[in-house]
Protein backbone atom coordinates (compact mmCIF):
# COMPACT_ATOMS: atom_id res chain seq x y z
CA UNK A 1 0.00 0.00 0.00
CA UNK A 2 1.08 3.47 -0.71
CA UNK A 3 0.17 6.30 1.61
CA UNK A 4 -0.16 10.29 0.94
CA UNK A 5 2.45 12.46 2.66
CA UNK A 6 2.59 15.79 3.68
CA UNK A 7 5.84 17.63 5.05
CA UNK A 8 5.37 20.68 7.07
CA UNK A 9 7.93 23.01 7.20
CA UNK A 10 9.20 21.88 4.22
CA UNK A 11 12.17 24.48 3.55
CA UNK A 12 13.74 24.26 7.08
CA UNK A 13 16.59 21.86 7.55
CA UNK A 14 14.92 19.36 9.53
CA UNK A 15 12.11 19.64 6.09
CA UNK A 16 14.83 19.32 3.52
CA UNK A 17 16.05 16.10 6.32
CA UNK A 18 12.77 14.43 6.03
CA UNK A 19 11.85 14.88 2.39
CA UNK A 20 15.71 12.93 1.45
CA UNK A 21 14.99 10.17 4.11
CA UNK A 22 11.21 9.52 2.53
CA UNK A 23 13.15 9.12 -0.79
CA UNK A 24 16.17 7.28 0.58
CA UNK A 25 14.07 5.23 2.53
CA UNK A 26 11.94 3.95 -0.22
CA UNK A 27 8.89 4.92 2.36
CA UNK A 28 5.75 3.69 0.34
CA UNK A 29 4.34 7.25 -0.93
CA UNK A 30 1.88 7.87 -3.81
CA UNK A 31 1.96 11.89 -3.18
CA UNK A 32 4.01 13.80 -1.31
CA UNK A 33 3.11 17.80 -0.03
CA UNK A 34 6.14 19.87 1.04
CA UNK A 35 4.39 22.66 2.83
CA UNK A 36 5.76 26.04 4.06
CA UNK A 37 4.73 29.47 5.01
CA UNK A 38 2.94 32.14 2.67
CA UNK A 39 6.37 33.47 1.67
CA UNK A 40 7.53 30.05 0.81
CA UNK A 41 4.57 29.38 -2.07
CA UNK A 42 6.04 28.48 -4.82
CA UNK A 43 9.26 27.83 -4.14
CA UNK A 44 11.20 24.51 -4.81
CA UNK A 45 12.64 21.71 -2.54
CA UNK A 46 14.12 18.50 -3.20
CA UNK A 47 12.40 15.48 -3.20
CA UNK A 48 15.69 12.84 -2.54
CA UNK A 49 16.80 12.00 -6.09
CA UNK A 50 13.06 11.47 -7.07
CA UNK A 51 12.69 15.15 -8.40
CA UNK A 52 11.55 18.42 -7.19
CA UNK A 53 8.18 19.57 -5.12
CA UNK A 54 6.50 23.09 -5.65
CA UNK A 55 5.89 24.27 -1.81
CA UNK A 56 2.73 25.19 -1.16
CA UNK A 57 0.99 27.50 1.53
CA UNK A 58 0.22 25.67 4.78
CA UNK A 59 -2.60 27.99 5.76
CA UNK A 60 -4.55 26.94 2.50
CA UNK A 61 -3.94 23.92 2.63
CA UNK A 62 -6.96 20.62 2.70
CA UNK A 63 -5.21 17.71 4.47
CA UNK A 64 -8.17 15.68 3.67
CA UNK A 65 -6.28 12.40 2.17
CA UNK A 66 -3.41 12.51 3.87
CA UNK A 67 -2.16 9.64 5.68
CA UNK A 68 0.66 11.26 7.32
CA UNK A 69 2.40 14.17 8.34
CA UNK A 70 5.59 14.86 9.26
CA UNK A 71 5.82 18.34 11.17
CA UNK A 72 8.15 20.63 11.91
CA UNK A 73 7.44 24.08 11.60
CA UNK A 74 7.59 25.34 15.22
CA UNK A 75 5.42 25.17 17.92
CA UNK A 76 3.50 28.07 17.81
CA UNK A 77 2.28 26.36 13.88
CA UNK A 78 2.40 23.26 15.23
CA UNK A 79 -0.20 23.88 17.76
CA UNK A 80 -2.44 25.25 14.96
CA UNK A 81 -2.07 23.36 12.49
CA UNK A 82 -1.30 19.80 13.91
CA UNK A 83 -5.02 19.43 15.50
CA UNK A 84 -6.04 20.54 12.33
CA UNK A 85 -4.26 17.67 10.43
CA UNK A 86 -5.23 15.42 13.02
CA UNK A 87 -9.01 15.95 12.89
CA UNK A 88 -8.92 15.50 8.94
CA UNK A 89 -7.63 11.87 9.31
CA UNK A 90 -3.73 12.02 9.02
CA UNK A 91 -1.50 10.76 11.62
CA UNK A 92 1.11 13.49 12.49
CA UNK A 93 4.12 12.91 13.44
CA UNK A 94 5.37 16.25 15.59
CA UNK A 95 8.72 17.43 15.67
CA UNK A 96 7.94 19.98 18.12
CA UNK A 97 7.70 20.59 21.94
CA UNK A 98 4.30 21.35 21.62
CA UNK A 99 2.84 17.59 22.30
CA UNK A 100 5.31 15.95 23.98
CA UNK A 101 4.06 16.14 27.20
CA UNK A 102 0.38 15.53 26.48
CA UNK A 103 -0.49 12.25 28.10
CA UNK A 104 -2.75 11.25 24.76
CA UNK A 105 0.45 11.69 22.70
CA UNK A 106 3.01 8.93 22.60
CA UNK A 107 7.09 10.20 22.66
CA UNK A 108 8.35 7.55 20.63
CA UNK A 109 11.81 6.58 19.70
CA UNK A 110 11.69 3.51 18.16
CA UNK A 111 14.24 1.19 18.69
CA UNK A 112 13.58 2.22 22.64
CA UNK A 113 9.65 2.64 23.28
CA UNK A 114 7.98 1.34 19.98
CA UNK A 115 4.94 0.23 22.30
CA UNK A 116 3.44 3.40 22.67
CA UNK A 117 2.72 3.49 19.28
CA UNK A 118 -0.38 1.46 20.55
CA UNK A 119 -2.14 4.66 21.83
CA UNK A 120 -1.37 7.14 18.54
CA UNK A 121 -5.27 6.58 17.77
CA UNK A 122 -6.16 8.86 20.74
CA UNK A 123 -5.31 12.12 19.07
CA UNK A 124 -3.58 10.99 16.09
CA UNK A 125 -0.34 12.59 17.06
CA UNK A 126 3.01 10.97 17.76
CA UNK A 127 5.23 13.45 19.05
CA UNK A 128 9.07 13.07 18.02
CA UNK A 129 11.19 13.65 21.46
CA UNK A 130 13.91 17.06 21.79
CA UNK A 131 17.11 15.78 19.44
CA UNK A 132 19.55 15.70 23.22
CA UNK A 133 16.93 13.51 24.96
CA UNK A 134 16.60 10.98 21.49
CA UNK A 135 20.39 10.39 21.51
CA UNK A 136 20.67 9.95 24.93
CA UNK A 137 18.14 7.30 25.36
CA UNK A 138 19.13 5.66 22.94
CA UNK A 139 22.33 5.24 24.74
CA UNK A 140 20.74 4.25 27.83
CA UNK A 141 18.01 1.81 26.89
CA UNK A 142 20.06 -0.96 27.05
CA UNK A 143 22.06 -0.09 30.42
CA UNK A 144 18.62 0.15 32.01
CA UNK A 145 17.42 -2.94 30.42
CA UNK A 146 20.25 -4.55 31.66
CA UNK A 147 20.99 -3.09 35.12
CA UNK A 148 18.38 -0.34 35.63
CA UNK A 149 19.56 3.44 35.40
CA UNK A 150 19.34 5.49 38.68
CA UNK A 151 20.59 8.81 38.02
CA UNK A 152 22.04 10.62 34.66
CA UNK A 153 24.08 13.90 34.38
CA UNK A 154 24.31 14.98 31.10
CA UNK A 155 26.22 17.77 29.59
CA UNK A 156 25.41 18.29 26.28
CA UNK A 157 27.13 20.62 23.25
CA UNK A 158 24.94 21.24 21.16
CA UNK A 159 25.73 22.55 17.49
CA UNK A 160 24.30 25.78 16.16
CA UNK A 161 21.54 23.63 13.48
CA UNK A 162 19.28 23.43 16.99
CA UNK A 163 18.23 26.53 16.52
CA UNK A 164 17.42 26.21 12.24
CA UNK A 165 19.04 27.51 9.38
CA UNK A 166 19.11 31.04 11.28
CA UNK A 167 21.57 28.99 13.80
CA UNK A 168 23.76 27.75 10.85
CA UNK A 169 23.71 31.39 9.01
CA UNK A 170 24.61 33.18 11.91
CA UNK A 171 27.76 31.04 12.47
CA UNK A 172 29.25 31.03 9.30
CA UNK A 173 28.36 35.37 9.39
CA UNK A 174 29.74 35.59 12.49
CA UNK A 175 32.84 33.61 11.74
CA UNK A 176 33.31 35.75 8.49
CA UNK A 177 32.93 39.19 10.78
CA UNK A 178 35.28 37.91 13.01
CA UNK A 179 38.54 37.32 10.84
CA UNK A 180 37.62 40.99 8.85
CA UNK A 181 36.97 42.58 12.58
CA UNK A 182 33.62 43.82 11.58
CA UNK A 183 30.59 44.10 13.68
CA UNK A 184 29.00 41.37 14.84
CA UNK A 185 24.91 40.93 15.55
CA UNK A 186 23.81 38.77 18.78
CA UNK A 187 20.52 38.11 17.07
CA UNK A 188 19.49 34.36 17.26
CA UNK A 189 21.71 33.46 20.46
CA UNK A 190 21.72 35.66 23.12
CA UNK A 191 25.80 36.22 22.81
CA UNK A 192 28.25 35.76 20.24
CA UNK A 193 28.46 31.69 19.18
CA UNK A 194 31.81 32.12 17.30
CA UNK A 195 34.98 30.83 19.31
CA UNK A 196 32.37 30.74 22.13
CA UNK A 197 30.24 28.56 24.55
CA UNK A 198 26.97 29.36 25.47
CA UNK A 199 25.08 28.12 28.80
CA UNK A 200 21.84 28.37 27.62
CA UNK A 201 19.32 26.75 25.15
CA UNK A 202 15.97 27.76 24.89
CA UNK A 203 14.59 30.73 27.82
CA UNK A 204 15.55 30.31 31.72
CA UNK A 205 12.55 28.61 34.09
CA UNK A 206 12.03 30.33 37.43
CA UNK A 207 14.49 27.56 39.02
CA UNK A 208 17.36 28.47 37.10
CA UNK A 209 16.80 25.04 34.29
CA UNK A 210 16.65 26.56 30.52
CA UNK A 211 13.46 24.66 28.99
CA UNK A 212 16.40 22.58 26.85
CA UNK A 213 16.84 20.74 30.41
CA UNK A 214 13.62 20.23 31.50
CA UNK A 215 12.75 18.61 28.45
CA UNK A 216 15.52 15.91 29.07
CA UNK A 217 14.94 15.04 31.90
CA UNK A 218 10.55 14.68 31.63
CA UNK A 219 11.24 13.57 28.38
CA UNK A 220 13.39 10.28 29.16
CA UNK A 221 11.23 9.59 31.86
CA UNK A 222 7.90 9.78 29.96
CA UNK A 223 10.05 7.69 26.92
CA UNK A 224 11.68 4.82 29.70
CA UNK A 225 8.85 5.19 31.73
CA UNK A 226 10.87 4.91 34.99
CA UNK A 227 11.63 7.67 37.44
CA UNK A 228 15.19 8.22 36.55
CA UNK A 229 16.82 11.07 38.24
CA UNK A 230 17.95 13.64 35.43
CA UNK A 231 20.60 16.27 35.40
CA UNK A 232 21.18 17.90 32.35
CA UNK A 233 23.21 20.99 31.32
CA UNK A 234 23.10 22.16 27.87
CA UNK A 235 25.58 24.34 26.27
CA UNK A 236 25.71 25.60 22.30
CA UNK A 237 28.76 25.05 20.78
CA UNK A 238 30.17 26.46 16.92
CA UNK A 239 29.37 23.39 15.73
CA UNK A 240 27.34 23.21 12.38
CA UNK A 241 26.39 20.11 12.79
CA UNK A 242 26.21 17.37 15.47
CA UNK A 243 25.33 17.53 18.91
CA UNK A 244 27.61 15.68 21.85
CA UNK A 245 27.03 14.57 25.10
CA UNK A 246 29.59 13.67 28.38
CA UNK A 247 26.95 10.91 29.70
CA UNK A 248 27.50 10.05 33.51
CA UNK A 249 25.27 6.90 34.53
CA UNK A 250 24.34 5.72 38.14
CA UNK A 251 22.96 1.95 37.73
CA UNK A 252 21.30 -0.01 40.22
CA UNK A 253 23.34 -3.10 39.81
CA UNK A 254 27.26 -3.79 38.58
CA UNK A 255 27.67 -3.63 34.76
CA UNK A 256 31.16 -3.59 33.29
CA UNK A 257 32.60 -1.61 30.62
CA UNK A 258 33.20 -4.67 28.71
CA UNK A 259 29.49 -5.79 29.30
CA UNK A 260 28.19 -2.48 28.43
CA UNK A 261 29.85 -2.56 25.06
CA UNK A 262 28.42 -5.43 24.20
CA UNK A 263 24.88 -4.45 24.81
CA UNK A 264 25.55 -1.31 22.76
CA UNK A 265 27.17 -3.29 20.11
CA UNK A 266 23.91 -5.67 20.03
CA UNK A 267 21.43 -2.30 20.18
CA UNK A 268 20.19 -1.62 16.66
CA UNK A 269 21.10 2.23 16.13
CA UNK A 270 24.36 2.37 18.14
CA UNK A 271 27.25 1.96 16.92
CA UNK A 272 30.43 1.81 19.99
CA UNK A 273 34.25 3.50 18.86
CA UNK A 274 37.18 1.84 20.92
CA UNK A 275 40.05 2.89 21.88
CA UNK A 276 41.75 0.64 20.22
CA UNK A 277 40.05 1.60 16.80
CA UNK A 278 41.45 4.02 14.09
CA UNK A 279 38.86 6.80 15.24
CA UNK A 280 39.64 5.95 19.27
CA UNK A 281 36.78 8.62 19.97
CA UNK A 282 34.24 9.93 17.78
CA UNK A 283 33.62 13.86 17.50
CA UNK A 284 30.89 15.86 15.43
CA UNK A 285 32.49 16.07 12.21
CA UNK A 286 33.00 12.44 11.84
CA UNK A 287 29.13 11.90 12.12
CA UNK A 288 27.38 14.42 10.29
CA UNK A 289 25.25 12.99 7.49
CA UNK A 290 25.27 9.22 9.76
CA UNK A 291 22.26 7.54 10.63
CA UNK A 292 23.52 6.30 14.05
CA UNK A 293 24.11 7.57 17.86
CA UNK A 294 27.92 6.79 18.14
CA UNK A 295 29.21 6.35 21.66
CA UNK A 296 33.10 6.32 22.36
CA UNK A 297 35.38 6.96 25.61
CA UNK A 298 33.73 4.13 27.75
CA UNK A 299 34.81 4.05 31.31
CA UNK A 300 34.00 3.32 34.83
CA UNK A 301 33.00 5.99 37.08
CA UNK A 302 34.67 5.31 40.58
CA UNK A 303 33.17 8.07 42.68
CA UNK A 304 30.17 6.20 43.00
CA UNK A 305 28.56 2.80 42.84
CA UNK A 306 28.14 0.72 39.80
CA UNK A 307 29.08 4.14 37.50
CA UNK A 308 29.40 4.46 34.32
CA UNK A 309 30.72 7.58 31.98
CA UNK A 310 30.66 7.68 28.00
CA UNK A 311 30.79 10.14 25.28
CA UNK A 312 27.43 10.06 23.10
CA UNK A 313 27.09 12.11 19.23
CA UNK A 314 24.21 12.02 17.33
CA UNK A 315 23.47 13.90 13.69
CA UNK A 316 20.98 16.15 15.39
CA UNK A 317 19.21 16.90 11.79
CA UNK A 318 18.55 13.14 11.13
CA UNK A 319 18.45 10.34 14.29
CA UNK A 320 17.74 14.11 16.53
CA UNK A 321 14.84 14.93 13.90
CA UNK A 322 14.09 13.77 10.37
CA UNK A 323 14.89 9.98 10.74
CA UNK A 324 13.15 9.79 14.36
CA UNK A 325 9.90 10.93 12.85
CA UNK A 326 10.48 8.65 9.29
CA UNK A 327 11.30 5.54 11.03
CA UNK A 328 8.17 6.52 13.46
CA UNK A 329 6.06 6.12 10.01
CA UNK A 330 7.83 3.03 9.01
CA UNK A 331 6.70 1.02 12.60
CA UNK A 332 3.03 2.44 11.94
CA UNK A 333 2.95 0.96 9.09
CA UNK A 334 4.80 -2.03 9.63
CA UNK A 335 3.09 -2.74 12.66
CA UNK A 336 -0.55 -0.20 13.40
CA UNK A 337 -2.35 0.10 9.95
Amino acid sequence: MAYTVAVVGATGNVGHEMLNLLAERGFPVKDVHALASARSHGTEVSFGDKGVLKVQNLAGFDFKGVDFVLSSPGSKVSAEFTPIAAKAGAIVIDNTSYFRMDPDVPLVVPEVNPEALKDYSKRNIVANPNCSTIQMVMALKPLHDAATVKRVVVATYQSVSGAGKAGMDTLFEQGRKFFVNDVMENVVFKKQIIHNVIPQIDDFMEDGLTKEEWKMMVETKKILGADIKVCASCVRVPVFIGHSEMVNVELERPLSVKQAKGLWRNFDGVTVIDRQSDLEFVTPAEIAGEDDVFISRIREDITVENGLNFWCVADNLKKGAALNAVQIAEKLVKDYL
